[in-house]
C-alpha cells in the first residue's frame, strides 16, 4: 500500500508540474526559455537579487514550485537541483545603496538584466514574473504570477531567494543586534525595534527607513 501510495503521489506531482509547463509549450518553438524572477524588493535591508534560468526541455525538477510556496528545506534542496540540471542561470545583485540611489523598481531590473548578463547561453525569449524589462533586446513575456505559472519563473524565484536568503545570514553575522537570520531583512517587529534602538547600519535602505529613524 505504501508504494502505491508513492507512486500515486509522484503521478499526481508530475501532472501538477505539467500544469506549470503551459508557457514553455506556447513557446516550445524558441529553444532556450528564460525565466526570471526577484526576490527581496520589499524589505528594509539588504540586496534586491534576481535570478535567470534556462532548463532543459525535457527536465524533471520534482516539486518545483513559487518558492513563497516551499519550506526552507525544500527550497535548498532546489536550488541545488536547479543549478546541476540547468543548461545556464545567472544571479544578479544590487546593493542596498543602489536601490536608494535608482529607487527599487529600477533596481529590480538593474538586477534582472545582471542575472541575464551572467547566462552562458543566449535566451530566445523570457518569461517573466509580471514585469517587463527595459534595455534588453530579447522577446519577453510578462506573466502575473508567473512564479506559480512556469516552471522557468518557479526556477528563477528560488534561484533568486535562496542566494538572498544566504547573503542575510552572512549579514547577520556581521550585525547580529538586528536580527537578519531571522526575518531576511523584512520589517518585523522585531526588526524595526532593533532599528530604533541600534539606529541604521550599512545593509540597510535608508529610503525605506525614513519614518523609523
Amino acid at each position: 500500500m505504501a508504494k502505491a501510495l508513492t507512486e500515486e503521489k509522484l503521478l499526481l506531482e508530475r501532472q501538477r508540474l505539467e500544469g506549470m509547463k503551459e508557457y514553455e509549450l506556447t513557446y516550445a518553438a524558441c529553444p532556450n526559455i528564460c525565466g526570471i524572477d526577484e526576490a527581496g524588493r520589499g524589505p528594509l535591508s539588504g540586496p534586491v537579487v534576481a535570478g535567470a534560468v534556462i532548463l532543459p526541455k525535457d527536465c524533471e525538477i520534482l516539486f518545483l514550485n513559487d518558492s513563497k510556496k516551499l519550506s526552507e528545506k525544500k527550497r535548498e534542496l532546489l536550488f541545488t537541483e536547479i543549478q546541476e540540471k540547468a543548461v545556464a542561470y545567472g544571479v544578479g545583485i544590487v546593493s542596498p545603496a543602489r536601490i536608494d540611489e535608482i529607487n527599487i523598481l529600477q533596481a529590480t531590473y538593474e538586477a534582472m538584466r545582471i542575472a541575464v548578463s551572467k547566462l552562458k547561453v543566449t535566451p530566445d525569449i523570457l518569461l517573466n514574473d509580471a514585469v517587463t524589462i527595459p534595455g534588453i533586446d530579447i522577446m519577453q513575456i510578462p506573466i502575473v504570477k508567473g512564479d506559480a505559472k512556469s516552471i522557468s519563473i518557479a526556477a528563477a524565484s528560488i534561484l533568486a531567494k535562496v542566494t538572498r536568503d544566504h547573503m542575510m545570514v552572512e549579514y547577520d553575522e556581521l550585525y547580529p543586534e538586528y536580527g537578519f537570520a531571522k526575518h531576511k531583512g523584512y520589517g518585523t517587529a522585531v526588526h524595526i525595534k532593533a532599528i530604533k534602538e541600534y539606529g541604521p547600519c550599512p545593509i540597510h535602505r535608508r529610503s525605506f527607513i525614513k519614518n523609523f529613524v
